[in-house]
């Protein structure tokens, strides 16, 4: 076994020490293929453990003889195999010769076998031709004679069916005419191939005279039979019977017949409709629109019950009848309307629509409209489709067969809908000018502007059923136009005004600009608050006037939504050509613009009552303070200010949560600046020239009840306590804070300047020069000393910059909250406020870049004492006591 195996593994094995080794891959093949249980096969055999096995102990030694006698009959049984096998290997190249030479022998006798069939089927196939060739001829003869036969047959056919056919048409046998033209006129046909020959093709110009004699008589028969007197050839009239059966001849002939006899019929059958609906007659007129529809389906009515056997059903009389009374229609509608365009009004033109579309629906249920081209499917299609308000789904067959002639004159109906809205207009005025009863009306929203969207709606429906083509793209541009008028005239005439006597005709002058041009609205609005702010004294509005306030917005809110419905609306229902010229943008930034003017009004008003306030703050001698106690009166009237309008303005605008949002982020953005350039004209210096600790501390105290009132602005006065939105609390917290910062570096000593300047940039790490002078007045510091004090400032700031204390690009571009409170800033003059210091200043200093902090230009401020040295000290108390009031 393990010779065969080396045998056909040579490569796998190693010989060393006169040992074979294989591979484990090898050794797993073996085993799988001589699957055997005999130790000795084992790989890892060994001899000296194999005997012990065999013989464990000496009494096992008894059998030793017989064991060698079992192995010797072994190995000789393995000497056997391995001897027949090699003889095998040595006689293997002899058998192989032997059969190659055995195929050669066999393959040359198989190829003479094949040549021998080859020649043998080449003699058969002579043989089959000699045997055919006469069979051959005589199929040939066979068809031709058959040829011949049968186009004597059909010749006999021709001739004899002319004859049949000449007196048959004389008798006027109609039913009995059909069979035989049809059969000529096949036979006709095959002969067309022999038209050279004289004979045959003076028998196909009898069959085409016959053809021609045919057409003629039944026409004439036709005329006869339908006129009111009979010709002097024919006094007797055909019956319906061979009416019929003149027809059937007729679907035989000249397609061009059938028409031309159709054509005659049809106009023989609306003669009566042409003479009694002439436009000269009253009857002709649109009031009596439905009397020709009444007229068509009695005529119908008629003609079916009497002639309908008559004509072929694939024939379609009935219909065709009905296309060219609708022809008719058309035009006599179009001519007579032409004519008397003044007499019509928008009443008639829809009451003549109506019918005629109403009309229109019943023929395409009545009628395939095959004679239309339409599919025979269409009809089921028609029938089966459900209908709404807009009509049915799909184009009827007969849509706009008559209908056609109105679309000129729609221009009447749109200019009816520009009446009625205009009508309807100022009666929305008129309703804006009463009281609006809020708490009655249960909503915010005009009901005006429901109104008016509902009748946009019923219009655009019924202009849909009209026509969606350019009548549709006229009543958007109508619609467009009302649109800005409601604005106009009924959000921003009802929005309440303070009218001060000195600027009520600016006002005056800007609401006319308003009403004549949209466009300029923002402009307009924006200078009459403008004028407001100008003015000294502080009005404000009622809480009626509020609550208006907040229904003009919340009112053009829901046009502003509605208008974007209304714009998709009508792109849905305008053919192709006309979508992209829909365009309601301009609409809609009207009713963006009056939002944003409304939450400006609150916003104004809400500014206003803060005024009084501010002017007290200013006018509180902080200098004078020996105690820091509860917050300031001006912080109590601030509060009760918010107290009083916010929880108005935001009951009212519950159904517009994000424009209340709004409000509340422009007030902050407005007034947050406005308290800190009162908060710079604070006087907090002694008379010896130190700086008042108690008054800072008072005034940062109600600096920080000022912050938590604006924190809570959004929910005061709300029995549910709902959290600010992030965003606005960001803001405030950071622009609050920046006034915390302010004063607590007015509490900083100036003394030494490195260590303040130090200070100023730490709190206040971008300050411009502008706000550190007017800090630098706060502590009246000598204009000497503020020059000093500015180039250290300089050259601190600078070096921090460059050293990375401070951010290099914070001085490229400010924070958010900085540039939206720097944008609701103007600029003011440092000598005014200083000269005046308890004037209301309506307009903050704008806050310049970081950059402009190393720009040189002239400062002016006030002459007084140094600032001394005071310790910090101060400040723990205050955060104490901060810590103690607001834990």
């Amino acid at each position: 076994m393990s010779e065969t195996a080396v045998a056909a593994e040579p490569e796998e094995r190693m010989v060393a020490n006169n040992k074979i080794h294989f591979s484990k891959e090898v050794k797993q093949v073996i085993d799988k293929v001589l699957k055997t249980d005999d130790p000795m096969d084992a790989p890892d055999f060994n001899t000296v453990d194999y005997i012990n096995q065999l013989f464990p102990n000496e009494q096992s030694l008894a059998g030793i003889d017989e064991t060698i006698q079992k192995m010797q009959c072994e190995v000789s049984l393995i000497d056997d195999n391995i001897r027949s096998v090699v003889r095998g290997q040595t006689n293997t190249g002899q058998d192989g010769q032997l059969a190659l030479c055995e195929a050669q022998k066999v393959i040359s006798s198989l190829f003479s076998h094949i040549i021998d069939v080859k020649t043998r089927a080449e003699r058969t196939e002579e043989m089959v031709k000699e045997i055919t060739r006469d069979i051959k001829q005589l199929d040939c003869a066979k068809r031709n004679l058959t040829a011949a036969i049968t186009t004597l047959n059909h010749l006999h056919m021709l001739v004899g069916g002319i004859e049949s056919l000449n007196k048959l048409i004389e008798r006027r046998s109609y039913g009995e005419i059909l069979n035989p033209l049809q059969a000529i006129t096949e036979v006709n046909q095959h002969f067309q191939q022999f038209s050279d020959i004289e004979e045959i093709k003076n028998l196909s110009q009898s069959v085409d005279k016959i053809q021609v004699t045919l057409a003629q008589q039944i026409t004439e028969d036709f005329k006869d039979a339908f006129s009111a007197k009979p010709s002097a050839q024919n006094q007797h009239r055909l019956g319906l019977n061979q009416l019929a059966d003149a027809c059937k001849v007729m679907s035989v002939l000249d397609p061009k017949v059938k028409k031309e006899l159709l054509k005659w019929f049809i106009a023989q059958q609306l003669e009566e409709y042409t003479h009694l609906f002439h436009e000269n007659q009253d009857i002709a007129w649109l009031d009596k629109i439905d009397k020709r529809y009444a007229w068509l389906k009695r005529h119908l009515l008629d003609f079916e019950d009497k002639y309908g056997p008559v004509f072929p059903l694939d024939w379609e009389v009935s219909e065709r009848i009905t296309v060219e009374f609708c022809r008719q229609t058309r035009e006599q509608l179009a001519q007579i309307m032409a004519k008397r365009t003044n007499e019509i009004d928008v009443r008639l033109l829809l009451f003549a629509i109506n019918k005629t579309q109403a009309f229109e629906q019943l023929l395409s249920k009545r009628f395939t409209g095959v004679t239309l081209g339409a599919q025979p499917t269409d009809k089921a299609r028609v029938l089966n489709e459900p209908t709404t308000t807009d009509g049915p789904v799909g184009i009827t067959v007969f849509h706009d067969q008559i209908g056609q002639c109105f679309k000129s004159h729609l221009d009447i109906y749109i200019r009816s809908i520009d009446r009625n809205l205009s009508e309807l207009m100022d009666k929305f005025v008129e309703m804006s000018r009463e009281p609006y009863k809020f708490a009655e009306a249960k909503t915010t929203v005009y009901p005006s502007s429901g109104d008016l969207f509902v009748f946009y709606k019923k219009c655009m429906v019924q202009c849909n059923q009209l026509s969606n083509e350019q009548p549709m793209y006229d009543l958007a541009l109508v619609f467009k136009k009302y649109l800005r008028e409601y604005a106009s005239k009924v959000l921003e005439g009802s929005t309440p005004k303070l009218v001060p006597a000195t600027t009520s005709s600016s006002i005056g002058k800007s609401v006319s600009l308003l009403t004549r041009d949209m466009q300029n609205l923002s402009t307009a609005a924006g200078q009459v608050f403008h004028n407001f702010l100008k003015e000294g004294d502080t009005q404000r509005f009622a809480r009626d006037d509020l609550v208006r306030i907040c229904c003009v917005l919340t009112t053009g809110e829901y046009c502003l939504e509605t208008v974007q419905q209304l714009e998709d609306k009508l792109k849905e229902k305008v053919t192709s050509a006309y979508v992209s010229k829909i365009d309601m943008s301009e609409e809609k930034d009207v009713f963006h613009r009056i939002i944003s003017n409304c939450i400006q009004l609150l916003v104004q008003d809400l500014e206003a009552g803060c005024e009084a306030s501010l002017q007290a703050m200013s006018k509180v001698q902080w200098q004078q303070i020996n105690n820091v106690g509860d917050q300031s009166a001006f912080i109590s009237s601030l509060c009760g200010n918010f107290k009083q309008t916010v929880p108005t303005i935001r009951d009212t605008l519950a159904s517009s949560r994000k424009y209340f949002t709004q409000f509340c982020h422009r007030f902050v953005a407005a007034f947050i600046p406005k308290f800190i350039n009162v908060l710079y004209r604070c006087k907090l210096t002694l008379s010896d020239g130190s700086n008042n600790v108690l008054g800072c501390e008072q005034l940062l105290l109600d600096t920080h009840s000022l912050k938590t009132a604006l924190l809570e602005l959004p929910s005061v006065g709300s029995s549910v306590n709902r959290k600010a939105p992030t965003s606005y609390t960001k803001v405030v917290v950071k622009d609050m804070t920046r006034a915390e910062m302010i004063i607590k570096v007015v509490m900083t000593p100036v003394q030494p300047p490195a260590h303040f300047t130090q200070q100023v940039l730490k709190l206040l790490p971008d300050i411009t020069i502008a706000e550190y002078q007017k800090i630098l007045d706060m502590k009246a510091v000598k204009r000497v000393d503020q020059l000093q004090l500015i180039d250290l400032f300089k050259h601190t700031a600078s070096a921090a910059a460059v050293s990375g204390l401070i951010e290099p690009n914070a001085g490229e571009e400010e924070p958010q909250g900085a540039e939206t409170v720097a944008a609701a800033l103007a600029t003011t003059d440092d000598a005014e406020t200083a000269a005046v210091p308890t004037e209301t200043t309506t307009a903050a200093s704008s806050t310049p870049k970081r950059a402009f902090i190393f720009s040189v230009g002239s400062f002016t401020g006030s002459a007084d004492k140094n600032a001394d040295g005071s310790s910090q000290t101060g400040i723990r108390k205050l955060e104490n006591l901060l810590k103690k009031r607001f834990p």
